[in-house]
């Protein structure tokens, strides 16, 4: 797993008026939480936090005012309405070199599902799991080669990284092969009386 680098400013102005301040200078607002302590508020620069966001679950080393460095992972973000590409605010998590922590994993599928035109759900995108603050996978892979109508996959199904242990239940389907939806034909006659109105 990455870490990303970032300077970061404490910031004592608060509201709407002082975050739109902070976005106009291409900055972003954040708090930065856990381990018990009072939330830091903090100014992150915008282009570089997009770009390490970019990475699920991505290990953030924070430089606070050039004073102290920080591990933390992202928790929410939040973006423009309208554009995608603008960060709002974001909340970082405070982890430890050797602390587990809980995320979510972007689950990939990965092959060709039986032939049949069958279709492939994911009943979870992201997998819920356990693991060290500092190797946290950024995706677990999944097999479905060869999967027919009706076939699930369930979390316990998954192989899972070294030191990483599922944080939901085994049994829970994270993928399910649908059989396709065939057309229905119109109704015998149905087009003749049509053609006869």
């Amino acid at each position: 797993m990455s870490e990303v680098k970032l300077s970061a400013e404490t910031r004592s102005e608060f509201g709407k008026g002082a975050a739109r301040r902070i976005r106009r200078e291409n900055k972003v607002p954040g708090v930065l939480y856990g381990h018990g302590t009072d939330p830091v508020h903090i100014t992150l620069p915008g282009h570089e936090l997009l770009m390490a966001l970019r990475t699920s679950n991505v290990l953030i080393s924070l430089d606070i005012d050039g004073q102290e460095t920080q591990l933390a992972i992202p928790k929410a973000v939040q973006r423009d309405v309208l554009r995608q590409g603008i960060l709002t605010h974001v909340d970082l998590l405070l982890v430890k070199r050797g602390e587990k922590v809980n995320v979510d994993i972007p689950v990939v599928a990965e092959g060709e599902l039986a032939p049949g035109g069958n279709l492939l759900e994911h009943v979870l995108d992201a997998l819920p799991v356990e693991a060290e603050a500092t190797h946290i996978p950024e995706t677990v892979t999944v097999s479905v080669a060869g999967l027919e109508a009706g076939a699930s996959v369930h979390a316990k199904d998954i192989t899972l990284p070294s030191g990483v242990s599922l944080a939901i239940d085994a049994d829970a389907v994270v993928l399910q092969v649908l059989a396709a939806q065939a057309e229905e034909a119109p109704a015998e006659g149905a087009g003749d009386e049509a053609a006869e109105a």
